[in-house]
């Protein structure tokens, strides 16, 4: 078995959990809504950001997260190694029959301007990528969250029966979900209709925006959210609306990556990479979105009244650049899927937050393209999942 980076986790009262972390290569292979003025906090956050010098802005959090990554000195192999293993993705998809176009990417038309990505055929392969890439980070698993195994209970529970994933994107999360559990009942939302028309007997998808009031007529035993991070003006009011929907016992859990990119040394500093994510940070909070949010899921949910509330953070390579195939081929797949994402997001974010001109956003890309390909910068992603469980009484 290849290295993998430990996991770091902190219950509600500060106490350590055990997490496997050890990336399972089987393969399987998300997003949603938003906008609006950030909170007080939010606020902070970019002011802490935008008073970084530019050898100190990255998080001071990381001084202290373990990566597990080693780097691979034969960094020319690393791209050798694992090319012969991409895989297409390919899924039956419903007609996008409501769409505007922008950039030559489409995009959603309810909610128009809430969800920054688009929602074409692209982005749809890139979405399940995506996909492949977390449950490879989270060891072949969907979520963390104990719902089969309680904690400190060494008995199986019974799964959940009901669950609801928001921000479904093409659904393959919640189509997994349903597959790996028949006897649960499993709604997928989203503001794009882009899902199959074939899906599991157990599984349907639904257009909403978690942000509106929730209508459901029944609880849900788990609620599971994925790169959400800067979809919404008001994470804790969703955490509140799931509280309310969730059976006593059940959890929410959300799982995303912090938009800071970091190094495992001191190869990032300088580059487009360092950049890209002081800039990425700055045009979201222009566009009233805080987009450090996941480091207060953890204390958002235990405000809302969440209990037994976890948070673990997981470093995902940004290319093939540390030791390990399972490490190379990570990298390599999320490589792919950063490469795919990078116009659109970037573009949107630039034009409209800092009012960059088209052609200069094109031209930094060039640059960023070469960074992210460049195994001699040893950066990574930051995955934080946080889960917390509704009080039985």
């Amino acid at each position: 078995m290849d290295e993998a980076g430990p996991s770091n986790s902190t219950s509600s009262n500060g106490s350590s959990a055990q997490v496997d972390d050890s990336p399972q290569l089987e393969v399987n292979t998300p997003l949603t809504a938003a906008c609006l003025s950030l909170d007080t906090q939010g606020q902070q956050d970019q002011r802490d950001l935008a008073h970084r010098d530019s050898s100190t802005w990255s998080l001071s959090e990381q001084s202290h997260f373990s990566t597990g990554l080693s780097v691979d000195d034969d960094a020319d192999s690393a791209l050798g190694d694992v090319e012969d293993q991409q895989q297409s993705t390919q899924s039956v998809r419903s007609s996008i029959y409501e769409y505007i176009e922008e950039h030559g990417r489409t995009f959603h038309r309810y909610k128009q301007g809430k969800y920054w990505l688009p929602n074409d055929e692209l982005e749809q392969e890139r979405l399940d990528l995506q996909h492949t890439v977390f449950t490879m980070r989270l060891g072949g698993e969907l979520g963390l969250a104990p719902i089969v195994h309680p904690p400190d209970d060494t008995t199986e529970s019974p799964p959940p029966q009901s669950v609801l994933d928001l921000g479904t994107g093409t659904g393959i999360w919640a189509i997994d979900f349903a597959v790996k559990y028949p006897s649960a009942q499993v709604i997928g939302t989203d503001l794009s209709p882009i899902q199959p028309e074939y899906v599991p007997p157990n599984c349907r998808f639904e257009i909403d925006d978690a942000e509106d009031e929730w209508l459901y007529s029944d609880p849900f035993d788990y609620i599971h959210l994925r790169m959400m991070f800067h979809c919404f003006r008001d994470h804790l009011g969703v955490m509140r609306s799931a509280l309310a929907q969730l059976r006593p016992g059940g959890y929410m859990e959300w799982q995303d990556w912090l938009p800071i990119l970091n190094s495992s040394d001191d190869s990032i500093k300088g580059t487009a990479l360092e950049k890209w994510s002081r800039l990425y940070v700055e045009a979201g909070g222009v566009l009233g979105r805080n987009m450090l949010a996941p480091k207060r899921y953890k204390q958002w949910m235990l405000d809302a009244g969440f209990v037994d509330v976890v948070e673990t953070r997981l470093a995902v390579p940004g290319n093939p650049w540390p030791k390990g195939k399972d490490n190379k081929r990570m990298g390599f797949l999320q490589m792919t899927n950063f490469l795919d994402g990078l116009h659109a997001s970037t573009m949107t974010l630039f034009t409209k937050g800092l009012g960059w001109e088209p052609e200069e956003v094109e031209v930094f890309l060039v640059d960023m393209r070469k960074a992210i390909r460049n195994p001699g910068i040893h950066f990574y992603w930051t995955t934080v999942v946080v889960w917390g469980r509704k009080p039985l009484t």
